[in-house]
């Protein structure tokens, strides 16, 4: 007997799902199997105590007494030693340095030289109080002649000419005359100034008894008096008569160009 089954959808047996034991009892397994980790957990060395305290360490000190000490023995007095006198020494004569023959006669030399340099030093200041001296008794001797003249004309004031207060001295000009010669230490200290010297002027045309007014400097003195010497004058005539003209003054003008 054939059978025939027919295919119908609603003959079709429908599909299981798991159920609600299934479940339960995954969970149960799995909870099972946590105890058993913290059972082995345990069971291997874990423990809840608490680990104990160490104990602080403590110093123990001790007070020990010494026994008082005792005063050392005195030493021996030492034994006296023999002291023998030291063997005298042998001081060294110094030599004395032999001098090389070219430095003692440079010595001797620049020696020398000071020496001179000290001699031409005295003999410009004995010159210089010389030259000072003639002066004084240049101008003393200038000062008498002037005070004879001025008491002879009023002894007798006739025989003095009435033209001859009236001559300017200012206006009698040499003939001929030199220059002074700058001083080289002026020269080299760039000092400037004037020099007025005063003389007389004898009945040749000569200067005669020059000396140098105030205000000259130091320095310009020597070659002030020097020039004046070689001026040359024409003689004064008064009356068909040559005479003297005193108080006759000149000025020198230095300065450097």
């Amino acid at each position: 007997m054939t059978a025939m089954i027919m295919h119908s959808p609603m003959l079709t047996m429908p599909s299981r799902r798991p159920s609600g034991f299934w479940r339960n009892s995954l969970a149960a397994s799995l909870a099972v199997a946590l105890h058993v980790g913290v059972l082995a957990a345990l069971m291997l060395g874990w423990s809840t105590e608490v680990p104990p305290v160490e104990a602080p360490r403590v110093m123990h000190t001790q007070l020990v007494m010494l026994p008082a000490a005792t005063a050392p023995a005195p030493a021996p007095a030492p034994e006296p030693v023999a002291v023998t006198p030291p063997e005298p020494v042998a001081v060294p004569v110094p030599v004395k340095p032999t001098l090389d023959p070219q430095i003692q006669a440079r010595k001797l030399e620049k020696a020398a030289l000071a020496r001179k340099r000290v001699e031409e030093k005295q003999q410009e200041q004995q010159r210089l109080a010389t030259e000072q001296h003639n002066r004084e008794q240049a101008q003393q001797r200038a000062d008498q002649q002037r005070l004879a003249a001025e008491t002879s004309r009023a002894a007798t004031p006739a025989v003095t000419p009435a033209a001859a207060p009236a001559f300017d001295s200012r206006q009698y000009q040499p003939l001929s005359k030199e220059a002074p010669d700058y001083p080289e230490r002026a020269l080299d200290k760039n000092i400037e100034g004037d020099c007025s010297v005063e003389y007389t002027v004898n009945t040749q045309g000569r200067v005669e008894n020059p000396r140098v007014l105030d205000g000259c400097h130091p320095l310009f003195m020597r070659p002030s008096l020097a020039a004046a010497n070689t001026f040359r004058y024409q003689p004064r005539i008064v009356d068909g008569k040559a005479v003297a003209v005193p108080a006759v003054r000149n000025t020198f003008h230095y300065r450097i160009k």
